[in-house]
Parts: C-alpha cells; structure tokens; sequence
C-alpha cells in the first residue's frame, strides 16, 4: 500500500470517528428511515430535525450525570 494511500485510509476513518462523536450523523441515519418508512412524503430538514430533537429532549429529560 503506497503512502498516499495510507494517508487517505486513515483521514477516511478520522473523518468518520470525528463525524460518530459529534453526532452529525444522526440526522443522515434519520433521513434515511424517513425515505425508508414513508418515500413519499417530505422529509424534514437538518434544522427541522434539530428543532424537533431539541423540543423532545426538553419534554423528556434524562438524569444525567453532567
């Protein structure tokens, strides 16, 4: 494997890894089971989906430890 390549591989999977921990993929995971679930109808947008998660998240809160 050539460095270049090497190099590509590993930036690859930090992208990722970086992508996971910040959670900005959820909103991709969610706008897939909305095309998967219902195909025809409108899919929110990332900051409708953000609004909608926020709204949830102060409707049911969690004990968390910080």
């Amino acid at each position: 494997m050539s460095p270049a390549v090497a190099v590509r591989r590993w930036a690859r999977a930090v992208h990722w890894y970086l992508r996971e921990l910040t959670g900005e993929t959820e909103y991709d995971r969610y706008r897939e089971r909305c095309l998967r679930l219902r195909p025809l109808a409108p899919v929110p947008t990332r900051r409708d989906y953000e609004a909608l998660r926020t709204r949830h998240g102060e409707a049911h809160p969690q004990g968390r430890c910080c």
